[in-house]
């Protein structure tokens, strides 16, 4: 028996409601993107709560990162993946060839659009179990905080701590057409002698990848 069937009631599969949640847009006007709009605010409504209740030291900013490590297209399509979800989507031919029951954002967005679908027909209580079985392992494994900061934050909390000036970050070059670019970007630690360079597909994130090899040269130092 597929795991889905397990958690839901053949009377909640039966329903329009749940016909139309497993229903991408390539599929049918009458597709699944309202009710993923509407599953989207309840599953983040579950798990901020839960957040809130099982931290109750963590700072908002704490709270705030562990909600977005928990609500985002990647946990999403990958609890969706452990559900066999795609086994039940709907969807049109071209989507069917490209493999689209594999796809991150549509498996993600059905998985919302499910949690839509139990609201709508079961209610919130209902909604809140579900969510909080198939996140059990992972709210069981919540990350550390420094472990949820960025690269850039890390290192200037570590080098302000070691009463060290923060980074300096230049942008040393932008290669290719427009929607296809490479950012370089260098981080600067003159009191260390470190320089170091990030390359990525945005400025920012040609930022942060200089700023983790940074940080690991100063752990080093500091070593």
């Amino acid at each position: 028996m597929n795991k889905l069937t397990k958690l839901l009631s053949p009377e909640l599969m039966a329903t329009d409601t749940f016909v139309r949640a497993i229903t991408h847009r390539s599929a049918n006007g009458k597709n699944n993107e309202r009710m993923e709009f509407l599953g989207d605010s309840v599953l983040g409504l579950i798990i901020t709560t839960e957040l809130y209740r099982q931290m109750p030291r963590a700072s908002e900013g704490y709270l705030s990162r562990l909600r977005a490590s928990l609500v985002n297209e990647n946990t999403l399509a990958q609890l969706s993946a452990d559900l066999a979800l795609g086994d039940f989507l709907r969807l049109g031919p071209g989507e069917l060839k490209s493999g689209g029951f594999r796809r991150k954002s549509i498996l993600a967005d059905a998985l919302e659009a499910l949690i839509g679908c139990i609201y709508l027909e079961q209610g919130l209580e209902k909604s809140q179990a579900f969510v909080l079985g198939i996140f059990q392992e992972k709210l069981a494994n919540l990350p550390s905080e420094d472990a949820l900061k960025d690269p850039k934050s890390r290192l200037q909390e570590f080098l302000q701590s070691r009463g060290h000036e923060i980074p300096d970050y230049e942008l040393m070059g932008v290669e290719g057409e427009a929607h296809r670019q490479t950012f370089t970007a260098e981080c600067r630690i003159p009191v260390l002698s470190i320089i170091t360079q990030g390359i990525s597909s945005s400025r920012r994130k040609a930022e942060q990848d200089a700023a983790a090899v940074a940080f690991k040269q100063v752990l080093e130092h500091h070593g």
